[in-house]
């Protein structure tokens, strides 16, 4: 039973894996008719439950009532689903100004269904942020008017949606004029709520699993091996970096006219700034820095706008691919902008009418060609006046208060990112071979000062984490949201949880403490370097939802534990004497971790069934995220499967379990795509 049971667990976590990528290649219906919606795929998850009952049973799970609760959850959660699946109704329904249907079409047949009511559309709007053209909302004025004849005005927008005898409308589309909606419909009376009903009895059974007296997650916390003290360490120097400006002499502003400068609010990015994060990122998506020469952005900026005919022949416009730079005959990274240029003729439209025509992903020299467009593109609306724009004098758009502007200023000329990563990166480093250093001795080195440095460290540790919590704070603060919509700041929030973790275990755990910094440096590593968007934007109205905060929090919590797991286990097969003590605290974070993304995940359904109808739609970061939470779930059954219970093979399931976890994040961004891909 117990081989059957794994066969059928494994068999489904490769469909699963090998679904993303065949639906990558051959589409999502393809895949949707195969996989998804097939009876072999619905009949796999029915085996597989009714086998872990079977084992509940035998087991005596009655017995241990939170792990029989936790099961259950799980389930209810099938149930609810396979209730969803064989008697739910999912389609739309095309509303046109002031006329009235009864109707509805079904997503997968097409066919018409009659609704108990009727609906009609008074007016439709989108609703943008003050002063630009960005969408803050979508609003349907609908009129509702039930088969006995009673009316009720109301309205459909994101997040907001209309239920009524169980048939649920969403805001999902609208048509170019302007006089036509279109609502998402779902009809699911009962599988939505035997599904929410599971997602309830799984919080309250993983807090069961917690707290249990007698469980294995309080025992160890007790274990005498986890009590032990740690390790020493040392003091770190960093070095200052000197940045020189040399070169011709080139027309700017005035230093203090360009410091007037900074503070005046525009629009850019479709909400309100000061100019100098207008000048900055202009400056920093030419260049790849914030300054030029020790130059300003805005002294920058306005030597472009005065002085167009010097600063054209500026090599500053960066160029990453050698192999365009060979083409255009440009020597070093940077080109000018006349370098792009033979006399009226743009050289790169040459390479883009080359490109037309073609299939297939883009080659590195045509994504340099794009980037490098985008650059010139920069420039050119800079020199016609469409880059800035200033704030209506009518008063419609309303100035910043001044704090903010103070506090975007400030968090502009910090780079919070880059001095962060180089100086956790390096602690880090040295923390973690003064670890091995230490654990490849019989004695333990003590001593004044010894402890001295492992003061200064735990000094340093959390200078690091109030530093970066000011940064994230400030970014808070100026955007008016909490930073989680993005790939950047996603990053940012998984380096705050670990500084945070590793702040919290260090007493009890000081092994943790380089994790800690070498974790928190190389997400802001990949922040900095990465394809991600470090400017502060307005939310797609979809993600105006209170459930995305909670949903990505927990989801980074959890992606920071399993890489100390992941980290401890690297420890391990340099210390195998320390093994069996490292086994056991990873097998202590294995339970927050893996609860925590169970409880990310479910509450990701909650927010995709409020947004847009759907709890669940196999999208593949959906997909992985379920991958994920099935490759650590099965490092809990040491009992049953002896081998966790072996310190090395433990460790090296985690160091090959953090794999679901790099691909959940990274590989579905970049790879695969999918509805998530925002969060890139």
């Amino acid at each position: 039973m117990k081989r059957f049971i794994l066969i059928i667990y494994v068999a489904l976590v490769v469909v699963l894996a090998v679904a993303t990528f065949v639906e990558q290649a051959r589409g999502t219906a393809f895949i949707g008719e195969l996989v998804y919606g097939s009876v072999w795929f619905c009949a796999l998850w029915g085996v597989l439950a009714v086998l872990t009952l079977i084992v509940c049973i035998r087991m005596r799970l009655w017995r241990r009532v939170p792990l029989l609760l936790l099961h259950g959850s799980f389930l209810i959660i099938l149930g609810g689903a396979f209730v969803t699946f064989v008697w739910g109704e999912q389609g739309y329904v095309h509303l046109e100004e002031g006329k009235a249907t009864d109707r509805f079409v079904v997503r997968d047949s097409g066919k018409l269904v009659p609704l108990p009511f009727s609906l009609r559309l008074d007016s439709f709007r989108v609703q943008c942020y003050p002063g630009t053209d960005a969408p803050e909302d979508y609003i349907s004025h609908v009129r509702l008017t039930t088969s006995d004849g009673v009316e009720q005005a109301t309205t459909v927008s994101m997040n907001r949606i209309l239920t009524h005898r169980g048939y649920r409308f969403y805001q999902s589309s609208y048509d170019p004029d302007g006089r036509g909606s279109w609502l998402s419909v779902n009809h699911d009376p009962w599988g939505i709520g035997v599904t929410y009903a599971g997602y309830a009895l799984l919080g309250l059974s993983m807090l069961g699993v917690l707290f249990s007296r007698g469980g294995e997650f309080r025992r160890l916390l007790r274990h005498p091996l986890l009590r032990k003290g740690g390790f020493l360490t040392m003091l770190l120097l960093v070095g200052a970096m000197t940045v020189q400006a040399q070169g011709r002499k080139l027309p700017v502003l005035k230093q203090r006219q360009a410091d007037s400068l900074a503070a005046v609010q525009v629009i850019y990015h479709d909400r309100v700034t000061p100019f100098n994060t207008l000048a900055r990122d202009f400056v920093l998506k030419l260049t790849g820095r914030p300054t030029y020469k020790g130059l300003t952005p805005e002294r920058i900026v306005g030597g472009w706008l005065l002085h167009p005919e010097v600063w054209k022949d500026e090599p500053m416009i960066r160029i990453k691919s050698a192999e365009l730079r060979r083409r255009l005959g440009v020597e070093g990274d940077y080109a000018r902008l006349s370098d792009l240029f033979d006399g009226q003729t743009y050289r790169l439209q040459a390479y883009w009418d080359a490109s037309k025509g073609q299939t297939g992903p883009m080659s590195s020299l045509e994504k340099a060609i794009v980037e490098t467009d985008e650059k010139v593109g920069l420039i050119l609306m800079l020199q016609n006046g469409t880059l800035i724009k200033p704030l209506p004098a009518d008063g419609s758009v309303a100035l910043l208060p001044e704090a903010k502007v103070r506090a975007e200023l400030l968090y502009n000329r910090i780079p919070f990112s880059q001095l962060l990563f180089m100086f956790n990166l390096t602690m880090g480093l040295l923390a973690f071979g003064l670890l091995l250093y230490k654990g490849t001795r019989r004695t333990m080195p003590a001593g004044r000062t010894f402890r001295w440095v492992e003061r200064g460290l735990t000094c340093a540790l959390w200078a690091a984490l109030l530093f970066h919590a000011f940064g994230y704070a400030l970014r808070w603060y100026i955007g008016g949201r909490i930073p989680l919509s993005n790939g950047y700041e996603t990053m940012q929030f998984l380096a705050l949880a670990t500084l945070l973790l590793s702040v919290l275990f260090r007493r009890r755990f000081p092994f943790t403490l380089p994790f800690g910094f070498l974790l928190s440096g190389f997400a802001l590593l990949v922040s900095y370097l990465g394809q991600m968007n470090p400017q502060i934007t307005p939310l797609m109205p979809v993600l105006v939802s209170p459930w995305l905060s909670s949903h990505v929090s927990l989801i980074m919590m959890s992606y920071a534990l399993f890489a100390f797991m992941m980290l401890n286990g690297v420890l391990a097969l340099c210390l195998r004497r320390e093994a069996l003590r490292l086994m056991l605290l990873s097998r202590l974070l294995l339970y927050p971790a893996t609860f925590f993304l169970g409880a990310g995940i479910f509450l990701g359904a909650i927010w995709a069934n409020v947004s847009w109808g759907h709890y669940w739609t196999w999208d593949p970061k959906e997909v992985w995220a379920l991958i994920t939470f099935m490759v650590y779930g099965v490092a809990f059954h040491a009992r049953s499967l002896r081998r966790f219970r072996r310190p090395l093979f433990f460790h090296i399931y985690m160091i090959a379990a953090f794999l679901t976890v790099l691909m959940t994040y990274f590989g579905v961004n970049y790879v695969l795509g999918g509805m998530h891909s925002y969060a890139g």
